[in-house]
């Protein structure tokens, strides 16, 4: 498989501290490897997100990825997906995967981002 092939763009928000470290944490446990991930930072792009049909709003709330084949992946699926890539992760991805993990780790996800989101304003 080629480069190109196992491309994966990151929707992240840029002005959350948090958001940022953990870009920086999968980064540095990414290290050299073969599958590409570009990260957009979604900070004043809600023109661009919405040519792509993303809501810059649910961008805000879920972590959105886009794969190589333009397929747009959120919330915990996303995650799943991201983490899968690193060999050190891919254990995490499966456990987020499972049933009775998923829902609660979106339902606590999604109070998180909220409290996040609130303190902004």
């Amino acid at each position: 498989m080629d480069q190109l092939s196992n491309k994966l763009t990151v929707f992240y928000d840029g002005a959350c501290p948090v958001c940022v470290r953990d870009r920086r944490w999968y980064q540095k446990l990414e290290g050299k490897t073969d599958d590409r991930v570009e990260w957009l930072d979604i900070t004043g792009r809600d023109d661009e997100l919405r040519q792509q049909g993303i809501d810059p709003d649910k961008a805000l709330r879920e972590l959105h990825v886009r794969d190589a084949q333009g397929q747009v992946h959120q919330e915990m699926a996303a995650y799943i997906l991201l983490l899968a890539r690193v060999p050190v992760l891919k254990p995490l991805s499966w456990l987020i995967a499972l049933p009775v993990i998923r829902p609660t780790l979106a339902w606590l996800y999604h109070r998180w981002v909220a409290r996040r989101l609130a303190s902004r304003t």
